[in-house]
């Protein structure tokens, strides 16, 4: 059996705190990457993250409506209305750095895609349509799901680089829907592919032994209609699988 971490939201639904995560994260885990998930609360303080990722094969960091704080990356304040999740935050950006030291997969998916940024020391465009030269990437909310989902625009994936492989191509088209970018890509990452305005729109770890790959589109949805998101889960499924047979050694 393979076990996929999935750090989840801190949220208050009415007057309670809740722990919340996108059932479209949960099917991906189960129908592409073929493991079984684990819900993982992110919490200000007690949970032994080490200990957590010593029973897990692999993790997996799902998007969210909240950004990461803008003081973990930056001294410039945070837009009104800018949503936030503390606890999150405190939870992934230290899970993160523990996964790659412990070697356990990562895939990281559009906020996840910015913490691991944020984790390795890259900085985030907090606007990424008010600079100059830059697209809409956010989604039209008037718009039904299956159309805020929908490819909308070319992604020009990085000549050999893992993302080329999986799709057989070197331009694919990909949804958008994030406000947020990375800004600086962090030391140790590689860029995977960008969006016709230079925006880096994935990236790796700098290492062929550890399984860490991040999209800032949403390869999640409707995973098994779409051969090329399937093979970035079927890729983390299969390193997950690596990861749990050498434990078992």
């Amino acid at each position: 059996m393979i076990f996929v971490g999935i750090p989840a939201d801190s949220k208050i639904l009415g007057p309670h705190p809740f722990q919340a995560v996108g059932e479209k994260y949960i099917r991906a885990v189960l129908d592409g990457a073929g493991a079984q998930p684990v819900l993982i609360p992110s919490m200000h303080r007690g949970l032994d993250l080490d200990a957590l990722l010593d029973h897990l094969d692999g993790l997996l960091l799902p998007g969210s409506p909240s950004n990461i704080e803008p003081h973990h990356y930056s001294d410039e304040p945070s837009y009104e209305g800018n949503m936030h999740d503390p606890a999150r935050d405190l939870t992934t950006l230290n899970l993160i750095p523990k996964a790659i030291v412990k070697r356990v997969p990562v895939l990281a998916i559009c906020r996840g895609f910015q913490e691991v940024n944020v984790a390795m020391g890259g900085t985030l465009h907090q606007k990424v349509h008010e600079q100059p030269g830059m697209m809409e990437h956010r989604e039209d909310q008037s718009l039904t799901l299956d159309e805020q989902y929908a490819p909308v625009h070319d992604l020009h994936l990085t000549p050999g680089g893992w993302l080329e492989r999986f799709a057989g191509a070197a331009t694919v088209k990909v949804n958008s829907l994030h406000g947020q970018g990375v800004k600086t890509l962090g030391p140790g990452l590689l860029a995977e592919a960008r969006a016709p305005d230079g925006l880096i729109e994935a990236m790796r770890l700098d290492s062929e032994e550890t399984f860490l790959l991040a999209t800032q589109w949403h390869p999640e949805w409707k995973v098994l209609q779409n051969p090329f998101y399937l093979e970035i889960f079927k890729a983390f499924g299969a390193a997950c699988k690596a990861r749990s047979e050498s434990k078992h050694r």
